[in-house]
């Protein structure tokens, strides 16, 4: 079997997509640690009872080299109406990441610091419970410390055939 072969079989599954988010650390005591964004679709629950979610990061990527050394985390699943933020945090050699949070709406979590996005159709803010290598991946197991709702309205963005869809 082919990688490509592998990605397009795996292409004929629908998944949801959410941004991922955390604040850097900053380099002194006086600054602010810089925002990171990174779009993805393999995420998933994984417990009711403690609540935890997982997070499928591919190795040496910036979210997996920050996320190994910062704890906290969130997640804004994104509705169908905000697919320019997931193309966004998808690009790569992007921009930095202070210049694709500049014109999104968002509020800062309360427990992570990390941004969350504003029109989102669920939040949530996380601490990593466990990191597990897996291939060229990292599956990041964070413990769920608070959720929010901050939009009832619309249907949840997903991706499928390697496109970006509406569901209906």
């Amino acid at each position: 079997m082919s990688n490509d072969e592998f990605r397009g079989a795996l292409a004929r599954l629908a998944a949801g997509v959410v941004l991922i988010t955390a604040e850097e650390p900053p380099l002194d005591e006086n600054g602010r640690g810089e925002d990171v964004g990174m779009t993805a679709t393999a995420f998933m629950s994984v417990s009711l009872d403690p609540p935890l979610v997982m997070v499928s990061l591919r190795n040496d990527s910036r979210m997996d080299d920050l996320l190994s050394e910062q704890p906290l985390w969130a997640v804004s699943v994104l509705s169908e109406n905000q697919r320019h933020i997931a193309g966004r945090f998808a690009m790569k050699g992007r921009i930095s990441d202070r210049l694709l949070f500049e014109d999104i709406a968002y509020t800062r979590g309360g427990i992570s610091h990390a941004p969350l996005i504003g029109g989102a159709l669920a939040t949530l803010e996380c601490r990593t419970e466990q990191r597990v290598p897996a291939g060229d991946h990292t599956l990041v197991i964070g413990r769920v410390l608070s959720t929010s709702l901050p939009s009832t309205d619309g249907s949840p963005l997903t991706y499928f055939r390697g496109r970006y869809r509406q569901l209906g």
